[in-house]
């Protein structure tokens, strides 16, 4: 019987750029991503994404928003994966990379690299919240 994979991922607003992580692993190795991963069994999807970001960006984070559900079937190469994107605003930590992620950079929202999965999708829907944080920061 066939599965299908619970992940978060994070748009994270940080000296008014984002942050993005280049991928350590396939699929899309050495592409930039959002921080994020798989929900742990007994795990929320909310406290997976706190997780998955200081785990991968060295950041704590409290939840600001929620982005949107990504269930598009073709989303991930490795099957049938369906995402929960959320807005994390940092409350504490220091920017480093960690865990499958290679490195840690901050973009600009109008100079962002390629994206791996649906992700560009994800900073676009998130954009018009993000727009109001970035400014204040």
């Amino acid at each position: 019987m066939k599965s299908i994979t619970l992940t978060v991922d994070a748009v994270i607003p940080y000296k008014g750029k984002i942050v993005l992580i280049k991928r350590k692993n396939e699929p899309f190795k050495d592409h930039y991503a959002l921080p994020g991963g798989i929900v742990e069994y007994g795990e929320t999807v909310e406290n997976a994404v706190l997780r998955e970001v200081e785990e991968e960006t060295g950041l704590k984070g409290k939840i600001f928003d929620l982005v949107g559900v990504y269930s598009e079937l073709d989303r991930d190469p490795r099957g049938h994966f369906v995402s929960i994107c959320f807005i994390v605003i940092p409350v504490g930590g220091e920017l480093k990379s960690g865990s499958d992620a290679k490195e840690v950079r901050l973009f600009k929202l109008g100079e962002l690299p390629r994206l791996a999965f649906d992700h560009e999708k994800m900073v676009r829907d998130a954009e018009v919240k993000l727009r109001g944080i970035l400014s204040k920061m």
